[in-house]
């Protein structure tokens, strides 16, 4: 019992006991409506990994979800709510999209100065909310909600404006190729690399059919420097302890109003990070009118929910979640259920996750009836 009710107070448990019930309730779901649960699922899980390039492509669109599920997670870690995720995406992209378009650098300069705008615009963005909440004492929800929605119309004006404007499209001109961050973008469509890819059928598969690009190798990456920074720096202790106890934390002498700022640029920053890695690294290396959110903030939010707020458990639910949502296509295809039904199970996932004290209470009636008998 006693290891039972460690096993159960373990974080990753929590997480699977959630997926589980999240494949349950959808299971549920689809047979009320008629669909078989086991041909659905194996739809989805087929969708996922039957081919090369649905890996790659489940890869590709868990990327910028990982790191917008880093900048949630690192603001949650430091008592801050950043549900702002999607508009210092959106920003980012956008001055992204425009440098890219105006610069035509060499590579080896372009893709920098690129991936810096991104990072620096997420992180203005960010910064705002983190001014207004350390200065003026206003909400962080409050403030990022609403700048999501300046973000976003602030988008579509740029994207109409004439000099930005592609003819006869609802988006921008791409940027230039030399700010692209696929993997060998050129090679592969020269007859060398065509003959060389020849020989081995899925490489040929995944580099000529995916936009596969260096932005899995970023976020992971990331996500490991956010955890050092978090849990071996002294600034991540100072900011972890602001978020557990702010009073305290003032107390014996942390600037308190600093680290909201600092925590806030950062998240921000890695938002804009993600929104960099997307327009560089995948067609068409642009942004469009948006008739709504795209949802890659939000989708964070979900993906730092199911890591439980773990920087490195963010590349794990970040990859569960690109695979739902790409996988999720060919529920649909293939056996005609309504690709909501992926909604339904991503949103009863972090509903059970959001359930996890009581999975830690039975932990502690276990360890307590343990204690008695012994």
């Amino acid at each position: 019992m006693q290891l039972t009710a460690k096993i159960l107070k373990k974080p990753i448990t929590s997480a699977l006991i959630s997926v589980v019930f999240g494949f349950l309730v959808a299971a549920v779901v689809l047979s009320a409506a008629g669909y078989n649960p086991w041909q659905a699922f194996g739809a989805l899980f087929s969708g996922m990994f039957a081919k090369p390039k649905y890996f790659s492509n489940v890869i590709i669109k868990a990327t910028p979800i990982i790191l917008t599920g880093l900048s949630v997670a690192f603001a949650f870690k430091t008592s801050l709510f950043n549900i702002g995720a999607e508009g210092q995406y959106i920003f980012a992209a956008m001055v992204v999209t425009l440098l890219g378009m105006k610069l035509n650098m060499p590579a080896v300069l372009q893709i920098p100065v690129l991936v810096l705008a991104g990072v620096a615009a997420g992180g203005i963005w960010g910064g705002i909310v983190g001014i207004l909440k350390a200065k003026y004492g206003i909400h962080e929800v409050i403030t990022s909600i609403m700048l999501n929605w300046i973000a976003l119309y602030l988008s579509n004006y740029v994207v109409n404006l004439q000099a930005f404007h592609q003819p006869n499209s609802t988006g921008t001109y791409p940027i230039n190729t030399s700010g692209y961050v696929m993997l060998l973008p050129t090679w592969k469509y020269s007859d060398s690399g065509k003959a060389f890819l020849k020989r081995i059928p899925w490489l040929k598969e995944v580099m000529l059919k995916t936009d596969v690009n260096f932005g899995i190798l970023v976020a992971v990456l990331m996500a490991v420097l956010m955890w050092f920074v978090l849990y071996r720096t002294t600034k991540g202790f100072e900011m972890r302890a602001v978020g557990l106890n702010r009073d305290a934390a003032e107390f014996v002498g942390i600037n308190v109003n600093r680290s909201l700022l600092e925590s806030m640029v950062i998240s921000g920053a890695l938002s804009g990070l993600a929104a960099a890695m997307s327009v560089m690294g995948m067609a068409p290396h642009n942004i469009s009118t948006l008739a709504a959110f795209e949802n890659n903030g939000f989708n964070g939010l979900s993906v730092a929910f199911i890591a439980g707020g773990s920087p490195v458990g963010c590349i794990f639910a970040g990859l569960l979640f690109g695979g739902f949502l790409y996988g999720g296509k060919n529920v649909q295809s293939e056996i005609g259920a309504p690709s909501e039904i992926i909604d339904i199970m991503i949103g009863t996932i972090v509903f059970f996750v959001a359930l996890s004290t009581v999975i830690s209470k039975i932990a502690d009636r276990l360890a307590k009836g343990d204690a008695s008998h012994a």
